[in-house]
């Protein structure tokens, strides 16, 4: 049996690699059976919004969106509350089956029997 996996990425284009490990680990522990929860803060933020994803490129990486969109769909996809706020992102600006969520939400997960956490 798998643990329950929440991913927290604090990045955008501004470091695409790292910005892309969190999102590739995240779609393959969904692919492996966990139960994830993906967490979009900082200027990752942006993909929880339709076709900002599909602007992100990496060479030789998985589509951000493809790994977004795994993600949709056997996990969960969070932007935070004040990074959203920053950006001026709304609940009706984001995908459908994201979710703006903050802090307590975030602690309550990580905080869960047998939970692993990684923040890229």
């Amino acid at each position: 049996m798998t643990r329950p996996l929440v991913v927290k990425v604090t990045c955008g284009a501004e470091d695409p690699e790292r910005c892309n490990q969190a999102f590739t680990v995240a779609a393959s522990a969904v692919a492996a059976g966990a139960t994830v929860s993906l967490w979009l803060t900082g200027e990752a933020a942006w993909y929880g919004v339709p076709g900002k994803a599909e602007e992100f490129s990496l060479e030789l990486a998985t589509p951000l969106a493809a790994l977004r969109d795994a993600v949709l769909a056997g996990g969960t996809l969070t932007v935070c509350t004040q990074c959203a706020a920053r950006r001026g992102i709304t609940e009706e600006d984001l995908l459908p089956g994201a979710r703006i969520a903050g802090a307590a939400l975030f602690a309550e997960e990580v905080l869960g029997d047998g939970v692993q956490a990684l923040v890229y």
